[in-house]
């Protein structure tokens, strides 16, 4: 089994955080491709892990966040 761990999305569920223009700015700032992923930005990779290219990777997370680390 694999996991994927997105990191900020741009999403219903964040359009309150990301009304603040000035706040958005400073997270954009903080992921090292400058900006939030779309959905479809975590859900390509996804769609890779259901496919046979991926018959050999289990076990893993991955990480879908731009390059940034939310935590640990």
């Amino acid at each position: 089994m694999n996991a994927v761990a997105p990191g900020w999305v741009d999403t219903d569920m964040c359009a309150d955080v990301f009304a603040d223009a000035k706040f958005r700015k400073s997270i954009e700032d903080s992921i090292p491709v400058g900006r939030v992923a779309a959905p479809e930005d975590i859900a390509w990779p996804i769609v890779f892990l259901c496919t046979d290219w991926a018959r050999h990777i289990n076990g893993e997370i991955l990480n879908v966040n731009g390059g940034s680390v939310l935590c640990g």
